[in-house]
């Protein structure tokens, strides 16, 4: 395939400091770049007031460039499901969702005119997508061979397109490589970038928790939807049996949250008249299922009671109480755990 080669190029920004400093050397070549940054139910950067998203705003607006979201959205998930190129540490498949994120890029790059993509990829930082074979397949899978150029690594690689154009210039690029942040956090310091409080991205598909939550997920509720991928971070997690998940709020913030993403139709189960959790289910329920999850809610009351009122509430629907009168063993309830 023939390309056109101009000075306009997207760029993969994620508000972290890699993508920070390959955002601001093409700048300094003077550059025409577009940021896009993408967002997923599973991302997890700091600070919590102040995540990625906000974070890759304020660059783009410092950079005085223009930047678009894209959200990964259940086409992402199910990719998650299977990935053709399996998982990292826990449920993360870092080479299909680079690929996932490149394509998407490929698709807008006629829209915006663009002829090359940036990425702050360093070679050997991270230990699932960031090899060599690695990147090459990342590359020819997304369509974007020759065309997608690291700035921060490119001396570890042959010139791609834009450099051979000269609209690059291969001179003014880095060979950094390894895991150590110290070149880049020199780096920012020579261009005055002090405030990068995602230095290295965050991806909640790492954590072993989230990660044995989503197999159960996937495992037991085929037609999940975005509201179960946004519990599947909130409170304590128990399988009762497997046509039926309790969710548990841990604290007050927690039972907020699990108020906020019950839809019209969800079952809550909250104390009446006592301190406790909030508890959402996910499945089908009877008698001797709804006296366990009061059981539960009164393990992690705080108060001592000879029975406890539970309060079941269909949102948008009917309410009724029923009574428990001792507390779930804690041994018991271990087996019930999914994290």
């Amino acid at each position: 395939m023939k390309y056109f080669m101009n000075r306009k190029a997207i760029a993969l920004l994620s508000g972290g400091l890699d993508s920070t400093l390959a955002v601001r050397m093409m700048i300094d070549q003077g550059i025409d770049v577009t940021a896009i940054h993408f967002t997923s139910a599973f991302c997890n950067c700091t600070p919590k007031k102040a995540g990625c998203r906000l974070q890759a705003g304020q660059i783009a607006e410092e950079f005085n460039i223009p930047i678009r979201v894209i959200h990964k959205g259940m086409d992402y998930i199910k990719m998650v499901e299977r990935p053709p190129h399996g998982y990292g540490s826990g449920m993360n498949p870092c080479i299909d969702c680079r690929i996932y994120m490149l394509r998407k890029v490929k698709e807008l790059m006629p829209q915006l005119g663009a002829s090359f993509v940036i990425t702050g990829e360093v070679l050997g930082q991270r230990p699932m997508s960031q090899h060599r074979n690695t990147l090459r397949l990342i590359e020819r899978e997304s369509g974007l061979e020759d065309l997608i150029l690291r700035p921060l690594s490119a001396h570890h690689f042959d010139p791609t397109f834009p450099e051979r154009e000269g609209i690059v210039n291969r001179e003014k690029l880095l060979a950094m490589s390894g895991r150590s942040r110290k070149p880049q956090i020199d780096l920012a310091e020579k261009f005055g970038i002090r405030d990068y409080p995602c230095p290295a991205g965050g991806c909640l598909l790492t954590d072993s928790e989230i990660a044995a939550r989503l197999r159960d997920l996937f495992a037991h509720v085929p037609d999940y939807d975005l509201t179960d991928l946004n519990l599947l971070k909130n409170g304590r997690h128990f399988r009762l049996n497997p046509a039926l998940k309790v969710i548990v709020g841990r604290d007050r913030e927690d039972n907020e949250k699990i108020r906020m993403l019950a839809k019209p139709g969800s079952i809550l189960y909250l104390p009446s008249g006592f301190r406790g959790p909030t508890a959402i289910i996910r499945g089908t329920t009877d008698k001797h299922s709804e006296m366990a999850i009061g059981r539960i809610i009164a393990r992690y009351s705080q108060d001592q009671l000879i029975e406890y009122p539970i309060q079941k509430r269909i949102v948008g629907s009917e309410e009724s109480v029923f009574t428990v009168h001792d507390r779930i063993p804690a041994d018991v309830l271990d087996t019930y755990r999914i994290s």
